[in-house]
């Protein structure tokens, strides 16, 4: 990634002239990430879309300007895992934690990065099943034909892997180790 360091910096100044320059530039850049690192069923455009904003209201926490692309490959990352936290709130299993903890109060940036922290507590295995089914979005029958498993194994694992997101959520992102 190739980003003007004088254009940066004026932009991390406030010049709103260099933050459009650099918004324009790391357009192209941050597509081809989103396209990279998000699902199919992730739009790509509402990623790109976010990421411009949250890098112009957040230009001037950069602490350096070596680390941009670093910064923004974790906002990306953030932006794409939104729809699994979207479909975990439309289970109906997740009704007690929606109760327990106000999901409206928090920023959005926080609730990705819990959902993503979620994830990553996971054991491969569990991760896979979210992966597959909520971004890859594979059938049970296409799930089970990867994993060589039946369909009743996949769904029991897949079901246990939600289970698990919901309780690291429930707790506040403090669950600790699920693996």
């Amino acid at each position: 990634m190739q980003v003007d360091i004088a254009t940066l910096n004026a932009a991390r100044a406030g010049d709103p002239i260099a933050m459009n320059l650099l918004l324009t530039n790391l357009r192209g850049d941050i597509r081809r990430y989103a396209a990279y690192q998000c699902s199919r069923a992730t739009a790509i455009d509402d990623v790109v879309q976010e990421t411009l904003i949250i890098v112009n209201r957040k230009i001037g926490t950069l602490n350096s300007p070596a680390a941009i692309g670093a910064w923004l490959a974790k906002i990306v990352t953030r932006l794409c895992v939104l729809p699994v936290l979207q479909l975990l709130r439309a289970t109906q299993s997740l009704t007690h934690i929606e109760n327990s903890i106000d999901f409206s109060t928090r920023p959005k940036d926080e609730l990705r990065l819990d959902v993503a922290r979620a994830l990553e507590s996971l054991s491969e295995s569990h991760r896979e099943v979210i992966m597959m089914r909520d971004f890859e979005e594979l059938t049970i029958g296409e799930m089970a034909a990867r994993l060589a498993l039946t369909r009743e194994a996949t769904k029991s694992r897949l079901h246990r892997a939600r289970a698990m997101v919901r309780e690291y959520l429930s707790a506040g992102g403090h669950y600790g180790e699920l693996r």
